[in-house]
């Protein structure tokens, strides 16, 4: 494999300034590239350039235009696919198959889709009648939108291409300039992003992206940066918290979709193979990797030992599975994994590092890991592990069902397996949490709204969500 060649994009040009510093295969732990750490003058050029975007040749784009050029870009990525593909697994460890399937694609979709909402959108507008008024004492009051201005765009490492897209394409939809910066781990897929956008002719400006780190270092110079007039950022809480403040002397606009502990709620009724199934798959889908998957499973007490069984068999069968996207991840979740057994619990799967007997003994892999017998108070259970380990605990009705899935920090995403639909209709909203799936996980419609309650985020994203967001209404009045 060529080594990777990350570098920033600012104002129309790509440079690598700034100290480099290593890229590593989480599959084997060589190094395949090296990443340019963006200065704080770096980001301040990129800044300055948005601005002059957004007041010059960016900023006089009508809809149509922008909407051409969002189509234009997903033309770009769709030509380049395979390209996108091979930097997304590089740089994160994933399977092909759900890069090819799930990432690239969607990155694709994100564009197109926003493009045929913003081209679509419609706004409103009321006649207004006030006796006494002179002449006709009639007005009309309609709505426009306006962009917010300099956006700054902060992505994670577990779907780069994807959740970057997920900000980027509605925040250029509505007028913002961009700019982005994806995680240090995995910045190849973003600098493949902007050559096609460069190829696409966006004015300068329009778009940039910075490399680096986040405290103290490229992330943080953005976030504080009084150039920008809104942030937009998908990553752990505690990042977000330092962000907020960040922003707070500035009150500037902020879009958080943060991390989870979501919970799965298997009732007795449910069609149990299916329920294992969509367990298995929500739980250790990218190795736990992803904010909404599964970390408590709740089922109900007649089929819990039916279950917890099944579940387990299946996940001592797994193979075809990703590394950690680090050493120090990987060193995170076996804390956890080491920690679940300091407080007690029954290790039923898993629960340690696999051995291949080849170059991937190298990498940052753990099993996929199921536990039991832990209390609702244990850390375990109430803290992100944000790795392949769910644990399973008993219920005996709906209300304890509830009050197990709601007694938690978090509040992104949650899983209902019932057939009764009567049930299902009557627990999904009682449960806090922004999105709930009933005998699915993970089935998007990308014009729904997407974001989380308590520590899991502020705002949504999504469909028009995003595009008020990145907007500001402006109500006109003019007398008649």
């Amino acid at each position: 494999m060529a080594a990777m060649k990350p570098a920033h994009y600012v104002n129309g040009a790509f440079t690598a300034a700034g100290t480099a510093f290593p890229l590593r295969s989480p599959v084997d732990g060589r190094e395949i590239g090296t990443v340019p750490e963006a200065s704080r003058e770096t980001v301040d050029e990129a800044v300055r350039a948005a601005r002059a975007a957004v007041e010059g040749p960016w900023g006089r784009t009508s809809v149509e235009e922008r909407c051409a050029y969002l189509r234009r870009i997903a033309d770009g990525i769709e030509a380049r696919f395979d390209e996108f593909v091979a930097a997304e697994v590089a740089d994160t460890g994933k399977p092909r198959d759900l890069a090819a399937t799930v990432d690239i694609p969607r990155a694709i979709g994100n564009f197109r889709s926003y493009a045929d909402l913003a081209y679509g959108r419609p706004e409103r507008a009321y006649p207004t009648t006030v006796p006494g008024w002179s002449g006709s004492g009639r007005a009309l009051n309609y709505t426009v939108r306006r962009p917010l201005g300099v956006v700054a765009v902060i992505s994670p490492w577990n779907l780069p291409l994807l959740l970057l897209t997920w900000k980027v394409a509605p925040a250029l939809a509505a007028g913002n300039a961009v700019v982005a910066k994806p995680s240090e781990e995995t910045p190849s897929t973003a600098t493949l992003l902007a050559e096609v956008i460069d190829a696409a002719g966006l004015p300068a400006g329009a778009f940039n992206l910075v490399h680096g780190h986040g405290a103290n270092a490229a992330g943080e110079h953005l976030t504080a940066h009084p150039g920008v007039d809104a942030i937009a950022f998908t990553g752990a809480s505690a990042t977000g918290s330092a962000i907020m403040r960040n922003a707070a002397a500035h009150v500037t606009p902020v879009s958080f979709e943060l991390g989870g502990k979501n919970p799965a709620l298997v009732f007795a009724d449910a069609d149990l193979e299916e329920a294992v199934e969509g367990t298995l798959r929500s739980s250790f889908t990218h190795s736990g990797q992803i904010c909404l998957c599964t970390e408590r499973v709740y089922v109900q007490r007649p089929v819990y030992d039916a279950f917890v069984e099944a579940l387990a068999e299946r996940a001592r069968g797994l193979r075809d599975y990703g590394p950690m996207i680090s050493a120090e991840h990987r060193d995170k979740v076996l804390s956890y994994y080491r920690l679940a057994v300091e407080e007690g619990a029954t290790v039923l799967a898993g629960g340690g590092v696999p051995v291949f007997g080849d170059a991937r003994d190298g990498g940052y892999y753990v099993e996929p890991t199921v536990v039991a017998g832990l209390p609702q108070t244990a850390r375990t259970v109430r803290e992100e592990v944000f790795g392949p380990i769910c644990h399973v605990a008993p219920f005996d009705d709906e209300d304890e069902a509830v009050r197990l899935a709601n007694d938690s920090p978090y509040g992104l995403a949650a899983t209902v397996w019932t057939t009764d639909l009567s049930r299902a209709h009557r627990v999904a909203p009682r449960i806090e949490a922004g999105i709930v799936w009933v005998n699915c996980w993970n089935l998007r419609d990308l014009r729904t709204p997407f974001g989380g309650v308590k520590a899991s985020g502020i705002g949504r994203e999504g469909g028009e969500y995003s595009l008020d967001f990145f907007s500001e209404p402006v109500n006109v009045c003019v007398k008649i």
